[in-house]
């Protein structure tokens, strides 16, 4: 609203100007008044055409323009004044003020070229005072190509917790085709996962994924991809979204904030405490012996004291300890009592059950640790 009403004041003083000047030149009979109010008018249409025509304008690119019209004068000035006695001595009057006419188009006209075309090196700062990039509304996300092969990216997506544009970089996209036409079945797999789950994405409702082509100066002569990522990032005001630990740490160390899915995951799975209780099938033998291992809904792992007895059961459990460490949550529990061990559980070498023949009587006895313990 407000630039329209600067437009329209901008409009209004033009003609007053205008009017004024067509009096002034029907006064003394320099030109038809009406032709001059009519010229001066198309000029200022024709500007705040040329305004509304380019919407997005640069602050480097518009600093460089004005700061290379002023050097231009400026060295104008000098080279005129240098040349003056020389020009005045030899030249008509004329013909010295077209020659510093041109002159200063020329001047002018390098010192905009050569600062738009190193306006990047160059920035126009104020003496004490820098202008920094104002970020408003939601940081973008920029995926890593781990994130995105991973695949829960997708998923906590649709859950509509997240509200920040996802950005993929257009050489993160190239690098989950290269994967995607690896003669590897594994790497070719993983990276036909990894262009599914983007193409999963932008068709999902209400998620915002653009594809950034990346073209900055901060990226020239960057090649690892890591490094890029963090450089866009940077750029962008954004956040790094990955399950490389590599990265996560090349990112903290240059200031780029970064989301670990494996973190979040691990913050995600439910709080247990000791002396709660679980319900578990315990699926093989742990490093220890007579451990048995299982394993919650969420992947997290459960470790039985005498569960090797009970292979293959669901067994009920009293935590006893919880274990976090870089893998993820360990959970160490003890079978409640009256939980017997089930028939032919772990006889036999390597945990299988011997057929007894004919005649001969079974045995229930473990190969490891004893028998449990009454109360374990």
């Amino acid at each position: 609203m407000l630039l329209i009403v600067i437009r329209a004041v901008f409009i209004f003083v033009v003609a007053g100007l205008g009017v004024r000047t067509a009096r002034i030149v029907g006064e003394f009979n320099l030109a038809n008044p009406y032709l001059v109010f009519i010229g001066v008018m198309l000029v200022a249409v024709a500007v705040l055409i040329g305004d509304l025509l380019t919407p997005r304008k640069r602050i480097q690119t518009i600093s460089a323009v004005y700061f290379g019209v002023f050097v231009g004068i400026f060295l104008t000035n000098l080279v005129t004044d240098a040349l003056h006695p020389t020009m005045e001595l030899y030249l008509n009057p004329r013909v010295h003020m077209m020659v510093s006419s041109f002159l200063m188009i020329f001047i002018c006209y390098l010192c905009i070229s050569t600062l738009l075309q190193t306006k990047d090196d160059f920035r126009f700062i104020i003496p004490y005072m820098e202008f920094s990039k104002e970020v408003k509304g939601a940081r973008p996300l920029v995926l890593d190509t781990s994130v995105v092969i991973d695949g829960r990216i997708a998923d906590v997506a649709e859950t509509r917790v997240i509200d920040q544009p996802m950005v993929v970089p257009r050489f993160v996209l190239q690098e989950l085709q290269s994967i995607a036409d690896s003669s590897d079945k594994l790497r070719r797999n993983r990276g036909r996962r990894g262009l599914d789950i983007l193409n999963r994405l932008q068709k999902s409702q209400g998620i915002e994924v653009r594809i950034h082509d990346a073209e900055i100066p901060e990226l020239a002569g960057v090649r690892e991809v890591d490094q890029r990522l963090v450089v866009l990032a940077k750029h962008l005001g954004g956040k790094v979204v990955t399950n490389d630990y590599n990265l996560n740490k090349i990112a903290r160390l240059q200031g780029v904030e970064v989301i670990n899915l494996n973190d979040l995951a691990n913050a995600m799975k439910p709080i247990v405490l000791p002396g709660e209780n679980l319900t578990v099938k315990l699926l093989k033998r742990g490093e220890e012996p007579g451990q048995g291992v299982g394993y919650l809904d969420d992947g997290t792992m459960v470790v039985a004291e005498q569960g090797a007895y009970h292979l293959g059961d669901t067994v009920r459990l009293t935590v006893t300890s919880v274990l976090q460490t870089s893998a993820g949550r360990m959970i160490f529990g003890r079978i409640e009592a009256g939980h017997s061990p089930r028939p032919g559980a772990n006889s036999g070498p390597g945990g299988h059950q011997e057929n007894p023949g004919p005649g001969r009587p079974q045995h229930h006895a473990p190969t490891h640790g004893g028998p449990p313990r009454q109360g374990e």
